[in-house]
């Protein structure tokens, strides 16, 4: 029975060597999309997310599909996830979590989300927690083959070379990188037993004002955000931010970046002041469905310093996630910082991550 926490991963580099854990290792890909455990007793589902609140209500195709396709009782861990055209698109599925009914129902049928099992929890009257994943995954594999979509079971692969191919090329289908699952263990709760890896790159970026922290007082500012920029067509385009610093690096930064601050006028983002609304570039300042209520307000900065940031991936012309400051680069001219330098996966067709599960799942 709900709530159940969904079992967690750490972060590793590169893909961990299977001979150096007592049973080996299971791969998988790592899936862009929203954790989800599956709840299902004859007709009654429940979508629960990894903090376990309900998910059911945004997603009422899927609730239908695992009410047509799955066991009669179970529990699944899982991803939720959007596909538009051959890649998943996690910004699409974030549309999702909306407060109207009609909304929901549109997007239902417009950007249709799926699901993708990758471990079994309970069948019937027999919990599986206990055991270990390779009894888990025998038993996925025996209760959920043959799916079809829009439920799907996740492939997997006990071939490390393989699972660095899958690295590889399924970001192309916007896949965030590979999961490794010790083979013997058990499914614990909220623990970090299972290994991620992720793909990280570095770029370098000018840096174009900043936002104060929300701890940040009169008598002791604190630098929150930095916000970062690449030249394009000759136009600075925001493309993320950083903000990963402790909070005395925090004071040295605001003090170190005051003599930049200029007027909103004389800055290359000036054209955007007037304007403060939702758009589908997300320039500074500017409100969205997320951000309601916070003050998204920013200093400007000449755009004098540039900085080298580790990111992971691009979701459309901006970081995915927040980037992390490695460190200045006096060395690099700001104009000279353009997308050209960024990384772009190879072109990869969802369907061919899927292929394996469509004709009964992998092994």
């Amino acid at each position: 029975m709900p709530p159940v926490q969904p079992m967690l991963a750490k972060s590793v580099k590169g893909i961990p060597d299977p001979a150096k854990f007592d049973d080996g290792l299971s791969f998988e890909p790592k899936w862009d999309g929203f954790r989800c455990i599956v709840f299902k007793d004859g007709d009654e589902v429940e979508l629960t997310s990894r903090n376990t609140k309900p998910l059911s209500r945004y997603f009422p195709e899927v609730v239908a599909a695992i009410r047509e396709q799955l066991p009669d009782r179970c529990v699944l861990d899982g991803e939720l996830f959007v596909a538009v055209g051959p890649r998943l698109e996690f910004e699409v599925l974030q549309e999702r979590i909306h407060p109207a009914e009609s909304r929901i129902t549109m997007l239902a049928e417009k950007t249709p989300a799926s699901y993708v099992a990758f471990d079994l929890l309970a069948i019937g009257d027999e919990s599986l927690v206990d055991q270990p994943f390779s009894v888990r995954r025998a038993r996925l594999e025996q209760e959920l083959g043959g799916l079809t979509g829009p439920t799907y079971l996740t492939r997997t692969t006990t071939d490390a070379a393989e699972a660095e191919g899958w690295f590889e090329q399924f970001e192309g289908a916007g896949l965030d990188g590979v999961v490794a699952k010790p083979l013997g263990a058990p499914y614990q709760q909220n623990a970090r037993t299972m290994l991620k890896i992720k793909h990280e790159r570095t770029a370098d970026v000018v840096l174009a004002g900043y936002r104060l922290h929300k701890t940040s007082t009169p008598e002791r500012p604190l630098l929150g955000s930095m916000l970062l920029g690449l030249y394009s067509d000759g136009k600075l385009q925001h493309v993320g931010v950083s903000a990963s610093f402790t909070e005395a690096r925090r004071a040295e930064l605001l003090q170190e970046l005051t003599p930049l601050e200029c007027d909103i006028a004389d800055h290359p983002w000036g054209e955007w002041q007037e304007w403060a609304i939702a758009n589908p570039d997300r320039v500074p300042g500017t409100q969205s469905r997320w951000s309601q209520g916070k003050d998204l307000s920013f200093t400007p900065l000449r755009p004098e310093r540039v900085l080298e940031v580790k990111y992971d991936a691009l979701e459309g012309r901006r970081f995915r996630h927040t980037a992390h400051f490695k460190r200045w680069r006096p060395d690099r001219d700001p104009e000279s910082c353009t997308y050209d330098q960024l990384e772009q996966p190879v072109s990869y067709d969802l369907t061919t991550v899927l292929g394996m599960d469509a004709a009964g799942g992998g092994s």
